[in-house]
């Protein structure tokens, strides 16, 4: 159940108390509460069950601004941000990264808007710290600023709901009251919605070859009652039939693929935009459009693979294997660099012996680009690094003009360009940094060690042993693709070797990932184990299409690490059923080793499946229906 309280201890209080409580009702709050001062309302909170949502008096603000606050899908403890200059008694607050990192700034970046929303678990720190404000007395921040400012102070993660196209402002007086009341009733709300249903920021091609229309079709899908979860499959569909179109060849084939590739991915655009404008987010829809974009991409790399080889070219599929797997290290390293920066602009600024070298100046070169919105540098900064709108033009205008090679060729060297250029550039900046990020974490889980990995001894420096254990597999793949092409057999003790590397990373499990590049060993240890998994294909001469589902099926278990990471989830409920990374490559080793790589693949990969659908289902249907009462345990 969600709690509103206005604190009606501000000067302004009288007939705005009663206008936001009706607002926050109509904002969809279950029960609405108004509290005379501090130590009511640390009293209200106490009892409290669910998000709380406080404001204070002084706000006139749309109801769409309130409902903004209570659905926001950013995090758990959210707070308003305004542009307005602040006044007495109002918090500056200065945010990096969607995040208030700083109030009473003395470079702010906005000011408090006077309300926010607090999560469940941080519900006792708000009750503490209005009790503490209550009993302090007065200062030079109002009631409902020193509650943030206190937040702020005891570290609580609060993330900035920014106030776009509508309108909200903290009034004094009475004229202030007249004017910010005439300024939100202007407003064209569903214009106002719609337009703030596209990203902000978005990639180049999305913003002017998708949202210039795609919110036309997201009105229309609102108005016939079709929800972002339907959206989101029906853009399944359009990726499956364009991955057949592609491997069916023929130009009117590839053509009919690229256009519908193109309209799966601004079904895909319009998924997150339904869910913005109509206000209804959830968890499930979250880690559902994070989990189809990636299997609707890898799925298209199939059928490229597959109609390159039909064309007759012999390697189609290793072509769509080392984009799935160049991609899907990619995503890893972008997952956990995004952590390590929202780790940064959490921390207090140090200043690091790099400040004055090129990590620092690089870093200084990023703000200012990333600030001048519109601009070539900028439009240049966000294409370079192949987003997923570029990715999908690219495959359907190579795939359309010059078939599934060309297109898989392109998706290859673009890639494998902004691999090298974010990689060299972030790993600069990272050591300018110097901020660890998998000790915020549960490093284990996210390196999907499992069992046998925690029964090995203990070796310091993870990243080195990571890396060895890619370089290792990615040798043995080498060496395999030789011996397979020259007609021999891959001598035994080169995969034993490569296993020796693998247990070796193995061992860096529950050594400190702190040191300031640590945030790359979960993408090391992806490349090791999908370069080791194809290699020991490769030596068993296993299908092909067997090799690429078996590498499908990893990057759905690991994305689902990532997306739960991301959404602040908790672990997969079957995970320790699917052994981790270290006991899959002995299982494959072992089948490799025996003669039997393709029942080895087969056999572990259906196991996977098996075990990741049941996981969902368990996840997202048993678990939730008991939590609601749905389902009774026995007994």
């Amino acid at each position: 159940m969600t709690l509103a309280i206005v604190l009606a201890a501000e000067p302004a209080a009288g007939r705005l108390t009663e206008r936001l409580a009706a607002q926050w009702r109509r904002a969809g709050a279950d029960d609405v509460r108004v509290a005379a001062d501090l130590t009511e309302l640390a009293d209200l909170v106490a009892d409290a069950t669910g998000p709380v949502l406080v404001s204070g008096a002084d706000l006139v603000a749309h109801t769409a601004v309130l409902k903004h606050l209570a659905t926001s899908p950013v995090g758990p403890t959210v707070a308003l941000v305004l542009t307005d200059p602040p006044a007495p008694g109002q918090a500056t607050v200065r945010e990096e990264r969607g995040q208030v990192v700083e109030v009473g700034a003395a470079d702010p970046s906005g000011v408090f808007g006077g309300a926010l929303r607090v999560g469940a678990a941080d519900l006792p720190a708000l009750a503490d710290a209005a009790r503490r404000a209550g009993t302090a007395g007065g200062g030079p921040l109002g009631a409902v600023d020193r509650l943030v400012a206190d937040l702020a102070a005891r570290g609580t993660l609060i993330f900035a709901q920014r106030v776009r196209l509508l309108v909200a402002h903290r009034v004094g007086d009475e004229a202030q009251r007249a004017a910010a009341e005439a300024a939100v009733a202007a407003v064209d709300e569903d214009r106002a919605e719609l337009k703030l249903s596209v990203k902000e920021r978005d990639d180049f091609f999305t913003t002017f070859f998708v949202s210039t229309w795609s919110p036309y079709v997201t009105k229309a899908a609102a108005r016939i009652g079709i929800g972002p979860t339907g959206v989101t499959m029906v853009s399944v569909a359009f990726a499956v039939a364009a991955a057949v179109l592609f491997g069916a060849g023929g130009r009117p084939a590839l053509v009919a693929g690229a256009i519908l590739l193109y309209l799966g991915f601004v079904l895909d655009c319009v998924d997150g935009q339904l869910a913005r404008y109509t206000r209804h987010f959830s968890a499930w829809g979250g880690w559902l459009d994070t989990m189809a974009d990636r299997f609707k991409e890898y799925v298209v790399y199939a059928g490229l693979g597959f109609g390159a080889t039909h064309a007759g070219f012999r390697y189609g599929w290793a072509l769509a294997l080392a984009a799935m797997t160049l991609q899907t290290v990619r995503h890893m390293t972008d997952t956990w660099y995004g952590a390590l920066h929202d780790e940064a602009a959490r921390r207090p600024k140090v200043v690091s012996a790099d400040a004055g070298g090129i990590g620092g100046k690089l870093n200084a070169a990023s703000t200012r680009v990333q600030a001048d919105t519109g601009s070539v540098s900028y439009w240049l900064k966000r294409t370079v690094v192949f987003p997923i709108g570029e990715r999908w033009a690219l495959i359907a205008i190579a795939a359309a003009l010059f078939g599934p090679l060309v297109a898989l060729v392109a998706v290859l060297v673009w890639g494998t360009l902004a691999f090298a250029y974010t990689g060299g550039l972030r790993t600069l900046r990272a050591r300018w940094m110097r901020v660890p990020v998998l000790t915020t974490v549960d490093a284990g889980l996210h390196r999907d060690d499992g069992l046998l990995a925690r029964t090995l001894p203990t070796a310091r420096r993870p990243l080195l042993l990571a890396v060895l254990g890619a370089l290792g597999a990615a040798g043995t793949l080498v060496w395999a693709l030789l011996a397979v092409h020259g007609g021999g057999d891959l001598p035994v003790w080169v995969p034993v070797l490569a296993l020796v590397l693998l247990l070796g990373a193995a061992q860096g499990s529950r050594a400190p990932h702190d040191g300031s590049l640590d945030w790359l060993v979960p993408a090391a240890l992806r490349a090791a184990e999908y370069l080791f998994a194809i290699a020991v294909g490769v030596a068993g001469r296993a299908p092909a299409w067997l090799i690429f589902g078996y590498v499908l099926v990893l990057t759905l278990l690991h994305y689902d690490l990532t997306a739960r990471l991301e959404k602040r989830q908790v672990a997969p409920p079957l995970h320790a059923a699917t052994l981790g990374w270290p006991a899959r490559s002995v299982l494959l080793a072992i089948g490799l080793i025996a003669g039997y790589a393709s029942i080895a693949l087969a056999t572990l990969g259906a196991y996977l499946l098996v075990v990741f659908v049941a996981s969902v289902v368990l996840a997202w249907v048993v678990l939730p229906a008991r939590a609601r009462g749905g389902v009774r345990s026995p007994g």
